[in-house]
């Protein structure tokens, strides 16, 4: 909560959508991970793309692109907002696959919420293409790692700038 209280919620408590009308549009940026974590031989399939669904992670950003142009239609509260750019990466590790979503805008209202459903819907159909092979895979650490724009400007997890991603 913030000094100016709940802002999604009205005089009377209900849900509402805040009012960024009166808000100069500003170039606005955020990053979101998350890690796959599955078997040593799942992510080697994955790596010498030789799953049998096909292209892993070629699928996977392509769904992440599409979250992140749809996050307004699954967040009930987010702001439908014109999406200048979405960048979907991964890092293979030895049991582990780390997705990395940075989204951009120029508009009243931050990304976030698109990087983070960018990233989301990316593990998530990594799951998918690979569960016949491996059901003991889990999805973990989603997180916000940097946003810019806006009255709040920049904000980064603490130790971002240390921290390597993937370690």
């Amino acid at each position: 909560m913030s000094d100016r209280g709940l802002t999604h919620l009205d005089p009377l408590g209900r849900a509402r959508m805040v009012d960024v009308t009166p808000k100069e549009p500003t170039h606005r940026r955020a990053l979101a991970r998350c890690r796959v974590s599955m078997l040593a031989e799942t992510t080697a399939k994955v790596a010498s793309n030789a799953v049998n669904k096909g292209d892993v992670l070629g699928a996977a950003r392509i769904a992440g692109i599409q979250a992140a142009k749809r996050t307004a239609d699954l967040i009930p509260l987010c702001h439908p907002l014109l999406v200048g750019s979405v960048y979907v990466n991964f890092t293979i590790g030895e049991d582990h696959i780390d997705v990395e979503a940075q989204v951009e805008t120029v508009d009243r209202t931050g990304v976030e919420m698109e990087a983070m459903t960018a990233c989301a819907v990316a593990a998530l159909t990594i799951y998918d293409m690979c569960k016949s092979a491996d059901r003991s895979m889990t999805i973990s650490e989603l997180a916000l790692w940097e946003k810019t724009g806006g009255r709040s400007g920049t904000w980064r997890r603490p130790g971002y700038e240390a921290e390597a991603f993937g370690d």
